[in-house]
């Protein structure tokens, strides 16, 4: 399969997912946030879904890397290096002062300075060291319906045994619909809240910066590699990327719900 071939397929599969897009782009969620009250509510739902992109992550480079001893080279080297290029920035990057961090820390942090609750992400993180199953852990943390369904279906995406589906969710669930759904959101909380956000809004510039020119590239070259010349495989890629937008819709929906309780 030419390379010409790959890129049409990834052509293909984005104008696919193109309506779901726009959809959530053009949320209104954006619109809603207010006050510094709103983004904490906005924040104290989101960051599992940061928390989540982590693991999508890691599900990939146990699959396309060997992370066992005793070590022996596993799969393609070019995707081994593809997905490692990602996980250094994504797990260990730097924050505002240059010191390493990974963007989850950089986002409690951020949720900190702000006043946002971390509690229900702290009892998540504790319950998953105590031993317990992603539900169980969902239900300890007090986590909202929508953030347990979108996180749900995004464990069920990694434990379908299929790495070319991991990866597509990570590339158009993620990686490449970021930049735009983040960029005007950062523009005007510069605005409205300056000097009150900066950790928030480096955070935000960071992952727009890193994704538009570095990871998206890089993770639409992995699913060109995973799926090949296999018909099936890009069909599915192209159904699991429609699932996750659809799923984020749905969890700013939730969102935009609560929000509007406390508004009201």
């Amino acid at each position: 399969m030419s390379t010409q071939v790959y890129s049409d397929s990834i052509a293909e599969l984005q104008e696919a997912l193109a309506p779901a897009r726009r959809q959530l782009v053009a949320h209104g969620v954006y619109q809603s946030l207010h006050s510094l009250a709103d983004l904490r509510v906005f924040m104290q739902h989101h960051v599992f879904a940061v928390w989540d992109f982590m693991s999508l992550l890691k599900a990939l480079q146990r699959e396309l890397t060997c992370v066992e001893v005793p070590w022996v080279p596993r799969g393609n080297p070019a995707t081994r290096r593809l997905i490692n290029d990602i996980v250094l920035e994504e797990e260990t990057d730097v924050d505002p002062e240059g010191n390493p961090a990974s963007h989850f820390e950089l986002y409690l942090r951020s949720m900190r300075e702000c006043g946002a609750d971390t509690a229900p992400i702290e009892r998540l993180l504790a319950a998953l060291a105590a031993g317990d199953p992603v539900g169980e852990a969902l239900v300890k943390a007090q986590a909202p319906a929508s953030v347990q369904e979108f996180v749900l279906d995004t464990f069920r995406i990694i434990e379908s045994g299929k790495p070319h589906a991991v990866a597509a969710a990570f590339t158009f669930g993620r990686e490449d619909v970021i930049p735009d759904m983040f960029r005007h959101l950062v523009h005007d909380l510069r605005q409205r809240f300056p000097g009150q956000l900066d950790t928030f809004t480096y955070y935000l510039d960071r992952h727009i910066q890193l994704d538009e020119e570095v990871h998206t590239p890089l993770a639409q070259q992995m699913v060109r590699e995973l799926c090949g010349t296999n018909a099936q495989r890009w069909q599915e890629s192209r159904e699991v990327a429609a699932r996750c937008m659809q799923a984020r819709v749905a969890l700013w929906d939730g969102i935009r719900t609560d929000l509007a309780q406390t508004q009201g």
